[in-house]
């Protein structure tokens, strides 16, 4: 379980969010939806302990600030949009990367049986067990995704905090990338944390959302109880439900 009381937290003395309150149960998926700049990353970036807070974050009653990296990492694995930038590895090493932490003599320090074993169901879990032999920078973009993915998957958190893993993903891999993520969530042990613009793509994964703007939350729970198409008007500024309603009737005419 993840708690946050009164949080704020920002970038070069200047806070981004603003006395966040909210706690996050273990099995629990949830999404924070909201307008561009107003705080989705940033409160995710603070619960992962990536950058500092003021007020409290405790991940199963621990203070984050007191827990050492390796711990928070044991706790909480990040996922966010494709990076462009990465060393031509395997697919295998890639995913084996997600190792370090377990790994008694560090990454370079030989895997053991455990950690080949991990491995190899992440590869497994994700389709790329063909794969594990390609170099990373031979995939394309979805491929690259689930490489990703195995290889936060292979940390084994007890949470992902996904910060707009799709973005640069078509329609399929987006809803592959979902349904991947919904199945390793099953088990009632594992959760997500997802930052999205795109409402659908949130609503597949969860109907638990936090609502914020201008750094605020502005409320939580389960879609239909608390959205509205004046609500989510204000928020977004549109008439985000007129816009989604459009174009379902332009698809039903397919159907």
């Amino acid at each position: 379980m993840i708690e946050l009381k009164s949080v704020r937290a920002g970038y070069g003395g200047q806070d981004v969010i603003f006395d966040i309150s909210c706690r996050f149960e273990t099995g629990v998926n949830c999404c924070l939806l909201g307008p561009n700049g107003c705080g989705k990353t940033t409160l995710l970036r603070a619960m992962s302990g990536l950058i500092p807070h003021s007020g409290e974050i405790r991940i199963d009653g621990e203070r984050i600030e007191s827990m050492p990296r390796r711990r928070i990492a044991a706790k909480i694995a990040v996922m966010s949009q494709i990076n462009t930038i990465y060393f031509p590895y395997t697919v295998y090493d890639t995913v084996m990367l997600g190792r370090y932490l377990h790994m008694k003599r560090g990454p370079f320090g030989g895997a053991g049986e455990r950690d080949r074993e991990t491995v190899a169901r992440c590869l497994a879990t994700t389709g790329l067990t063909d794969f594990a032999d390609r170099l990373v920078s031979e995939l394309s973009g979805g491929q690259l995704q689930r490489v990703f993915l195995a290889h936060t998957l292979a940390q084994e958190p007890d949470t992902i905090l996904l910060d707009e893993p799709t973005n640069h993903l078509d329609v399929r891999h987006q809803i592959e990338l979902i349904d991947y993520l919904k199945a390793w969530t099953a088990d009632g042990r594992h959760s997500v944390i997802g930052v999205f613009h795109d409402v659908n793509l949130a609503l597949r994964l969860t109907d638990r959302v936090l609502f914020m703007k201008d750094g605020r939350l502005l409320c939580g729970g389960r879609f239909a109880e608390i959205a509205s198409r004046a609500f989510l008007s204000g928020l977004y500024g549109m008439d985000i439900a007129g816009y989604m309603i459009e174009s379902l009737s332009s698809w039903t005419q397919l159907a």
